[in-house]
């Protein structure tokens, strides 16, 4: 039977590498990831998990270390955040591009410089074309059944995973989290059984010199095996819905089968958003959410069924994307990945791009009305992302 504790996010990401039984950690600490590895470190020191733990000079050689554990065939995990995930850029490219599927916790910090270890998500969001699966949570909870899902979905796709969550919101605010029974968990997520490694009786050779007559190719096998690792996560989600009794989808609607407006949100300010369209509802107001969990491979069709004109639905008139994270000169990035998604559809609604809790500004019920309010009122969709709650 699975106990219930008050947990911080980063004890809950701990516990969910100790239930899937991680052979490997490797990791630099950073706020505000740290408590994810002091724990993990007591846990390997104590015995509660056996697994090798490398302390390491920094993220980069963090990564490294990872990469060569993982190709030995071992089950791996690290977490880090903003400058450190910025520090082993080089090396993400080289954990997705070999197929291994190690598991990354990144909490969400803001970049730097004005230095700040506050909420944001352009770390993560930056490296969305490293090759690596992007899962985003909203509370300690979806923290921790990430984790475990992540493992699943990585070894079967031989792909890298990135469980993404927000600092300081989750990753220090206590929640109560069901922890599944060990047993359980075992029976979701056996032991990783890597065919091709380092120790393989046969030869191998990895990550050989690749010359232009057969690179192309490598990389569109590697597109291929991520674009069905959208179906590939969906199995996982559901398997472990039918054992947990909880489901994660790509995607996530709410209140949306009426509403002429839809917000869209990722991370822990979907909390906030659903609290908000309460309010609006109780007050007459036509409105629904769409929650994004995965960034890559990013779930086109899934969201142009959750707000599309289908089958003679009626179409929603408009959309409000509340991005926490810049990509300079562009906008938000969740918004620039919705329009692509969209581009060419017929009977789409507008797009209405907001910024918002930049460098951990709080988000509150009334940020999220507010961008409702301005949404409702436009008569046109603006050029430029509009900014919530900016300062004169």
């Amino acid at each position: 039977m699975a106990n219930k504790e008050i947990l911080m996010g980063n004890h809950s990401t701990s516990h969910g590498v100790k239930l899937s039984r991680t052979q490997v950690i490797a990791a630099y600490p950073i706020t505000p990831q740290t408590q994810v590895i002091e724990e993990l470190s007591d846990m390997c020191a104590s015995g509660a998990l056996a697994a090798k733990f490398i302390k390491v000079e920094s993220e980069h050689s963090a990564m490294a270390s990872c990469i060569g554990a993982s190709q030995a065939g071992a089950r791996v995990f690290t977490a880090t955040s903003s400058q450190g995930l910025a520090l082993m850029h080089e090396l993400l490219f080289w954990a997705s591009y070999a197929r291994l599927p190690i598991v990354l916790a990144n909490v969400n910090r803001a970049m730097a410089p004005g230095w700040s270890i506050w909420s944001d998500q352009t770390d993560s969001l930056a490296q969305r074309d490293t090759g690596w699966i992007q899962l985003y949570c909203e509370t300690n909870q979806e923290v921790l059944d990430t984790i475990i899902i992540a493992y699943k979905l990585a070894e079967k796709a031989s792909l890298p995973v990135m469980v993404v969550y927000d600092a300081f919101i989750l990753s220090h605010t206590y929640e109560p989290v069901k922890i599944p029974d060990q047993s359980d968990v075992d029976s979701y997520l056996p032991p990783r059984n890597a065919k091709h490694t380092l120790l393989s009786k046969e030869n191998y050779a990895f990550s050989a010199l690749t010359s232009p007559e057969y690179y192309m190719e490598f990389r569109h096998i590697m597109e291929d095996a991520h674009r069905k690792s959208l179906e590939t996560y969906k199995d996982a989600a559901k398997e472990f819905s039918k054992k947990f009794k909880r489901y994660y989808g790509p995607i996530e609607t709410y209140r949306t089968e009426d509403a002429k407006i839809v917000l869209v949100t990722s991370g822990s300010m979907t909390s906030t958003t659903r609290i908000a369209i309460d309010q609006l509802r109780e007050n007459g107001e036509s409105v629904g959410l769409l929650k994004l969990k995965m960034l890559r491979p990013f779930p086109k069709k899934d969201i142009y069924e959750a707000i599309g004109n289908i089958d003679g639905r009626k179409t929603l008139e408009k959309v409000a994307v509340l991005d926490r994270n810049i990509s300079h000169g562009s906008g938000g990035i969740w918004c620039s990945e919705l329009k692509a998604a969209l581009f060419g559809k017929e009977n789409i609604p507008e797009v209405f791009s907001f910024l918002i809790g930049l460098g951990g500004r709080d988000i509150t019920v009334d940020s999220i009305i507010k961008a409702y309010e301005i949404t409702k009122n436009s008569e046109s969709v603006t050029e430029e992302p509009i900014w919530i709650e900016l300062k004169e």
